[in-house]
């Protein structure tokens, strides 16, 4: 691999501007609707230890029935507090009057030739998003690709969720929510006995939305998703994928320290403004400065960077030497990403010798750079073809 000491020179971290903070201010515009029922019970899911604990301590429960409920929410996927045998049967009635325990509703699932399934999931103000399973085509595993947001702010030009304005931010509860319906779809949920599932061994924040623009709520998500008294699942088994909100990844690599995937796309500021616009905010060389940064990179857990490959557009020989140029130093892959057609894209996909020239050029300056093979392409599942008919209701005052 190309040694650190031909990187260029890191760069102080990029601080929150006001830019920044019009941003979030904004998305309270785009916030998730209450987590409570038209009948006035709360939903557990979503809530955190601690929440967990206040709402159950308001209605007069010690702090070890909240352990309980954790338990048998989110290690067992449990949604009936009639079956939960450690709860005396008073509690589970008190517990059934004042609470739920949720799933988003399944509006659509398909499955492709490859066994690639996507749901459209519904949520209870009637905004939809997608979510998409990629089953390993090798080991009896895989990844729930998972969405953060209803649309998406970022408006990348060969993204087919980029054409969908943002509609509104997804809270903790449909965040996990997603992976937890794909559970039950699989059957995924431990036994009594103890069994560990292995089946939906991974999450990629990769779907619909930029999860660093839903910071709070996709933190909230997935330290819940963490907890080992749950779900369980390692911080090494999930990744969240950014177009480059650099302020935010020095923030998420402090406090999730999961693994990291940019969406980089283009070599040069030029090509990556007109294909990324984040880019304009946070150019090139501020984006690969904060990678440098990001506290979880090792060898062991290498920074992920997803190239699309576009015909005539961004596969060129010099641009994989640059590409390599600018990662030099840091423990990374490149994900080359034959483009996804969805209608009314103007793109094209690179052909075969390009793909293979751009792969071999990365491959032989030392980082890996595998030629991801498109799945769910039949059902628009593949990576980039995510969007729903969901729209933000114009407000009357």
């Amino acid at each position: 691999m190309t040694s650190a000491s031909q990187a260029a020179p890191v760069a102080l971290p990029v601080m929150p501007d006001a830019e920044d903070a019009r941003i979030m201010a904004k998305a309270a515009l785009f916030a998730p609707p209450p987590s409570v029922m038209e009948d006035g019970r709360k939903d557990l899911v979503g809530l955190s230890r601690e929440q967990l604990t206040e709402a159950l301590a308001e209605i007069g429960f010690p702090a070890f029935r909240a352990k309980q409920l954790w338990h048998w929410i989110y290690h067992r996927g449990e949604t009936d507090f009639q079956v939960m045998s450690s709860i005396a049967k008073p509690q589970q009635e008190t517990l059934a009057e004042r609470f739920v325990i949720s799933r988003p509703a399944v509006t659509e699932c398909l499955t492709s030739v490859d066994e690639t399934r996507k749901w459209l999931f519904r949520f209870r103000d009637g905004q939809e998003a997608e979510t998409v399973y990629i089953p390993d085509p090798v080991e009896d595993r895989g990844a729930v690709c998972i969405s953060s947001q209803v649309g998406c702010t970022l408006s990348c030009r060969f993204c087919h969720t980029g054409t969908q304005p943002l509609v509104r931010n997804l809270g903790p509860a449909e965040i996990v929510g997603q992976f937890m319906a794909a559970r039950d779809a699989y059957g995924e949920w431990p036994s009594p006995k103890g069994e560990t599932p292995r089946l939906l061994s991974t999450i990629v924040l990769m779907g619909m939305g930029e999860p660093l623009y839903n910071y709070e709520n996709v933190k909230q998500a997935m330290r819940i998703v963490m907890d080992g008294d749950g779900i369980a699942l390692s911080r090494r088994r999930i990744t969240l994928s950014t177009s480059g909100v650099v302020p935010m990844m020095d923030r998420c690599g402090t406090e999730l320290a999961v693994n990291l995937a940019i969406s980089l796309h283009a070599v040069t500021d030029e090509l990556r403004d007109e294909l990324v616009p984040l880019n304009r905010k946070y150019p090139i060389r501020e984006l690969i400065a904060a990678c440098r940064r990001y506290p979880a990179a090792s060898n062991a857990r290498r920074i992920t960077f997803e190239y699309i490959m576009l015909d005539g557009i961004n596969d060129s020989e010099a641009e994989a030497r640059e590409l390599v140029r600018l990662i030099a130093g840091i423990p990374a892959k490149v994900n080359l990403i034959p483009f996804n057609p969805w209608p009314g894209s103007q793109y094209t996909p690179s052909r075969p010798k390009a793909l293979e020239r751009f792969s071999r050029i990365v491959m032989e300056a030392g980082f890996a750079s595998p030629i991801r093979t498109p799945r769910g392409r039949d059902i628009l599942a593949a990576c980039g073809q995510l969007r729903t008919e969901s729209r933000k209701e114009r407000r009357i005052d």
